[in-house]
Formats: structure tokens, sequence, C-alpha cells
């Protein structure tokens, strides 16, 4: 799964969530559509041409990222 805003680096990530900022993700492609709004989520960034270069574990609270790990 991607963010909505397309960070260059999961400590990029994780400041944002860590300083109270909404951070929203969703499925690309033709997979999306039953994405987890509660619990454990994978990301992977930044976004599709670019190379992956970043993966992150998060948890997940009405559809936003609460917390990094």
């Amino acid at each position: 799964m991607y963010t909505t805003i397309d960070f260059k680096s999961k400590k990029a990530l994780k400041e944002a969530v860590a300083a109270g900022k909404s951070v929203y993700y969703y499925q690309p492609g033709p997979f999306g559509g039953n994405v987890p709004t509660e619990g454990t989520i994978f990301l992977e960034g930044p976004h599709y041409p670019k190379p992956h270069t970043w993966y992150a574990q998060a948890e997940a609270k009405g559809g936003r990222i609460v917390k990094v790990k």
C-alpha cells in the first residue's frame, strides 16, 4: 500500500505521523477496494514508477496511520 503523500523515506513518514499529521493510505491498481481501516498495515514507497527504497509496518485507526514501527 502507499500513503497519500509520496514520502521519500520511512523517516519522513515517521516524522509526519509523530508530529500528528493526518496520513492516509490506499492500495493502487486492481487490488484496491478492500483496504483495512483498522489494525496492522504494510506500506512501501516512494510511489511507482520510482523504485521502492523503503518499507514500513504501521498501525491504522479509522483509515489513518497512527503509528509507524
